[in-house]
């Protein structure tokens, strides 16, 4: 293979620079390069990014040389950026900072006290790097294939990379020197050593011609204010384990980031790096330490944030008209509930629950006082309900989460755990699955089979959302701003009617009373039900897909942006609506009472309604709660109740919903009478009786027709504006 002509590959560069274009819409040549460079000159902006596709696009042979060697070219198009800045410079910089006025200074003494005929020694010269006051990225060429860390080897060495991962580490940003100066203390001469590995050796004799000459043998002493420092962040990235080959354990890969390039991703997110792969020259004593061995990094030249399933970029792109217009028809709360995972069948409430878990309520925070606005939700159920299955999709579906297990994850393993820093060697917080799901999901599969010393990790995260720590002379308290979604089997392997919730469920009330919502999920033999639910599954196992429905659901991506905009929202609960809600929790207090046999009710009951209603009406875009919403969030409490409490009675049980909204009404009409003193009992509003049915879990359907019924059987009257009930 012949040499490169590398001073020729330079003017390819440059020509590439200057007269590369585009055309708008009006046919007018827009050059892109050009007006980065007239802001690189001005230091309007830091990093200019080339992107390899409009390289392509002039001369395709150059792409495929700055792929295989991208160090060398990263160096050849800064060289003729900076020979090219002055012609793009059109006035004077007015800002200046500390190493401007420093590199000036020295310049004008130099052209003072020197004899321009005079050699000089190449480290007594600036070099480029201290010069330069910009960063030059590669964007990768699309046609680029992403590889997995595992198949980056030793042939990728010293090319343009494309990986992707997830990040388990991110360091926090240093300085990290660049250019060292050094001063003489004979001469005064000025010495420049720019530094390439993470470790270098200082110089110490001067190099200049006068010390050279006298033989005086000057020491250099490190200047720190002309040296030249950059921003320096290490990430570490994990591969995807659906990458993970089988009875493998993932592989990890060190990414070091540069300048503009830090602070871009955290822990726990989805990322695709593009960089050159490089082995890490090791100097002195850690070589001896490590032996023949040589560790390898990627040199970040692009990081972007990815969507956690799909190979698309994480869009922060609004909806357009037409996308709102299709979700927000008729009957869309009950169409984007149908939307998560179409493949389960039934479970209706359950996954309208899950819904507003993704979209979450709204947090306060009167005064320093934290009230949280996240939801979390308990699924509990007999086996086969497909609890996991609701897990794993809402795990995909959600943009930030985690999934963990009850047996195979610790308390540390859930908060955070000390660990050795391998730069430093101090001592570092390294977060868990809790704090990586920051600002989304957390879903633990099995949490009734986890340790109860484990499980004492997740209370204060629950309620305050922080975790707290003090390890190893670390004091913290780390965000953990989450929804938990816990999936559970009763004590019994299967929930047992003839034992208490108490002894079913054997989670202490403590922790109960922080889920919104818990829902009791049995399988009960029911001869329709079953029929339906087999005919639903054998279709999916032979199509692969879930059986028509009346509506096509809405697909990943759709429903993944619009909850991103919903979740923008912030309503706001109206004063008119405050009495209702009081009024309402009071009532449910005093059933609470009454029954023995339930769940327990606490003031957390009323945040979980206000949270509910928020979020319905984040869901509705709105900005202020409504009364639909409230009700609906009592109807899901009241239903989420009722599953737990299905096996009260057999008789009760049997009682057809006309009978119970009677009896209801019924029990309305005596508390009126008992109001009025016992006169003119009998008369119940029609509002407020519709209103006690829909938050008993009843539909307005089902309340129409059980007030048709009793009025033909004579029972009660109903006037002719419908606004009464009397009894006969």
């Amino acid at each position: 293979m012949a040499r490169k002509d590398y001073a020729a590959e330079k003017e390819k560069c440059k020509r590439f620079l200057q007269e590369f274009y585009s055309e708008d819409d009006n046919g007018k040549k827009v050059f892109k390069y050009g007006a980065q460079l007239v802001a690189l000159a001005h230091r309007e902006q830091v990093s200019i990014f080339v992107d390899l596709d409009d390289v392509a696009e002039e001369d395709p042979e150059l792409v495929e040389s700055i792929c295989e060697n991208a160090k060398r070219y990263t160096g050849l198009f800064a060289d003729a950026i900076h020979e090219l800045l002055p012609e793009y410079k059109e006035r004077d910089i007015v800002a200046k900072d500390s190493l401007d006025v420093y590199i000036e200074h020295r310049l004008m003494m130099e052209q003072r006290g020197r004899d321009p005929a005079d050699a000089r020694d190449a480290r007594n010269q600036y070099p480029a790097e201290l010069m330069r006051r910009f960063e030059l990225y590669f964007k990768p060429p699309t046609t680029a294939k992403p590889k997995v860390v595992r198949d980056v080897r030793a042939e990728s060495i010293g090319n343009l990379v494309n990986v992707r991962g997830i990040v388990t580490r991110a360091t926090e940003v240093k300085p990290m020197m660049a250019v060292a100066t050094y001063t003489c203390d004979q001469c005064g001469a000025e010495t420049y050593q720019p530094i390439q590995s993470p470790t270098f050796m200082p110089l110490v004799m001067c190099p200049s011609q006068e010390c050279v000459t006298n033989k005086s043998g000057g020491r250099l002493y490190l200047q720190t204010r002309g040296s030249k420092f950059v921003k320096f962040q290490e990430l570490r990235i994990q591969e995807h384990s659906d990458q993970v080959p089988v009875g493998n354990i993932p592989r990890s890969m060190s990414i070091y980031a540069r300048g503009e390039n830090t602070r871009l991703a955290q822990p726990g997110d989805h990322v695709a790096v593009t960089g050159v792969f490089l082995p890490l020259l090791r100097t002195g004593f850690k070589q001896a330490t490590q032996g023949l061995l040589s560790e390898t990094y990627l040199e970040a030249h692009n990081i972007t944030l990815m969507n956690k399933s799909e190979d698309d970029e994480l869009g922060n792109d609004d909806l357009t008209e037409e996308e709102l217009r299709g979700i927000t028809e008729e009957g869309f709360y009950e169409k984007l509930a149908g939307s998560i995972a179409p493949e389960i069948y039934g479970h209706e409430d359950v996954k309208k629950a899950l819904l507003l878990l993704l979209v979450g309520g709204v947090q306060q925070a009167p005064k320093g006082m934290k009230i949280r606005g996240n939801i979390n939700i308990c699924l509990m159920g007999d086996p086969g309900v497909a609890k996991s299955q609701l897990l794993s999709y809402i795990d995909r579906l959600a943009p930030r989460s985690q999934y963990t297990t009850g047996r195979g994850s610790s308390g540390v393993g859930l908060t955070a755990a000390v660990m050795r820093d391998s730069v430093t060697g101090e001592m570092t917080l390294e977060g868990g699955a809790l704090v990586l799901a920051d600002q989304g999901v957390c879903c633990i599969d099995e949490f009734d089979k986890m340790a109860d010393a484990d499980r004492t990790a997740i209370h204060e995260v629950m309620e305050q959302q922080t975790i707290s720590i003090a390890k190893a002379g670390i004091m913290t308290s780390l965000n953990a701003r989450c929804s938990i979604l816990a999936a559970a089997n009763p004590a019994y392997g299967r929930y047992n009617p003839r034992k208490t919730i108490e002894q079913n469920i054997q989670l202490p009330a403590a922790l109960l009373s922080r889920f919104d919502l818990l829902w009791l999920i049995q399988d009960k033999p029911d001869a329709d039900a079953d029929l339906r639910l087999a005919q639903h599954i054998t279709y999916v196992h032979q199509h692969c897909r879930q059986p028509p429905t009346h509506f096509t659901p809405i697909d990943m991506k759709l429903m993944r942006r619009y909850i991103a905009v919903c979740k923008k929202r912030q309503p706001v609960v109206p004063e008119s609506l405050a009495d209702y809600i009081t009024a309402a929790y009071v009532e449910m207090r005093k059933e609470a009472r009454v029954s023995k046999d339930t769940t327990f009710t606490s003031a957390r009951t009323l945040l979980s309604i206000l949270r509910l209603s928020t979020a319905l009406a984040r869901l509705r875009m709105m900005e202020t709660v409504e009364k639909e919403d409230v009700n609906e969030a009592m109807r899901m409490m009241e239903m989420s109740k009722d599953s737990l409490q299905a096996d009260k009675s057999a008789a009760a049980r049997t009682q057809r919903p006309a009978d119970v909204i009677f009896s209801l009404v019924r029990e309305l009409s005596t508390e009126g009478a008992a109001g009025r003193g016992g006169g003119g009992g009998g008369v119940v509003r029609m509002a407020e009786a519709e209103q006690r049915c829909i938050s008993r879990g009843f539909t307005p359907a089902q309340f129409q027709e059980a007030l048709e019924e009793y009025e033909e059987l004579n029972v009660w009257q109903v006037n002719q504006a419908r606004t009464r009930v009397t009894f006969v």
